[in-house]
């Protein structure tokens, strides 16, 4: 798409509210009762599909909720070149479903065409600043629409960084006028495991960019902490929560859970514990 062909990009986000990650345990249950959930994350790769059953749900919850987009393959950090058929998939997700905004992760994914099915760290360089930037930008170009980048949880640091996690992320956003998904989880896992004080994270980060917040749960493994959502949200990371929302305000939040996923009641106890936490501290700033 050359400049004369350009569009602007789709800037308006909503404020959403308290949503849950869509699981297919909960799909019956989310559809007859959808009482205290507010909106839905679904993870693109799982609706990317020419037909079937998956669309069929999806319409069913596009009707009843607003829904946004978290993707786990868009590799933004690697080499390789962006994956044109993929970006061409997720654009007509996109298209169909219309969501609220779409997101993935501020990572690599593989090289050379082999996914290593996790979500690897970058150093954070200049150089893989511009690199980031620029495919965030190819990206946004090709969506016609402005994406959220998630802060993953890391286990190594490279010796060639030069910059702090935050402020990569925060130039990222900036060179490549993209917006944040704040993960708080990866946020204290991370700084467990490097020794860090997450608050200096949430000052680093521009309240100006961060349209989403994720809450989950870890394992605490013999050295570091891992980063499972496989758990419920622990205390430590419900007090950063609570200082996130005094940094950035009423930002759409949702509970995050892949893995051992417990009965639908149990998420939605958490997400009314979000709300709780975060009501005063939403009507003190106003």
């Amino acid at each position: 798409m050359n400049a004369a062909q350009a569009r602007p990009l789709e800037n308006a986000m909503p404020y959403l509210g308290y949503g849950l990650g869509l699981r297919v345990e909960h799909y019956q249950e989310l559809l007859e009762q959808p009482q205290g959930v507010d909106w839905l994350e679904i993870i693109s790769e799982n609706y990317m599909v020419p037909g079937g059953l998956p669309l069929v749900w999806l319409e069913r919850f596009r009707q009843r909720f607003p829904l946004a987009m978290h993707g786990v393959s868009l590799s933004i950090g690697s080499t390789d070149p962006l994956d044109q058929g993929y970006l061409a998939r997720l654009d007509a997700l996109a298209r169909h479903i219309e969501p609220a905004w779409v997101s993935d992760h501020l990572c690599w994914t593989g090289v050379q065409g082999v996914n290593l099915h996790d979500l690897m760290p970058l150093p954070y360089t200049e150089e893989a600043l511009e690199h980031v930037a620029a495919r965030v930008r190819e990206v946004q170009d090709r969506l016609r629409r402005r994406i959220l980048l998630e802060n993953v949880s890391s286990y190594i640091r490279y010796a060639d960084s030069q910059l702090e996690e935050w402020e990569f992320l925060a130039e990222v956003a900036r060179r490549a006028d993209c917006l944040i998904l704040l993960d708080i989880n990866n946020i204290y896992v991370s700084a467990c495991n490097h020794g860090f004080d997450p608050q200096r994270y949430l000052d680093g980060v521009p309240a100006d960019r961060v349209q989403q917040f994720h809450l989950a749960g870890h394992e605490q493994g013999e050295r570091l902490i891992v980063d499972t959502h496989d758990a419920p949200v622990p205390s430590p990371v419900w007090s950063l929560y609570q200082a996130a929302v005094r940094r950035f305000g009423a930002v759409s939040t949702m509970i995050e859970r892949d893995d051992r996923i417990p009965p639908l009641a149990e998420l939605l106890d958490e997400l009314g514990e979000a709300r709780r936490l975060a009501a005063p501290l939403l009507r003190a700033a106003a």
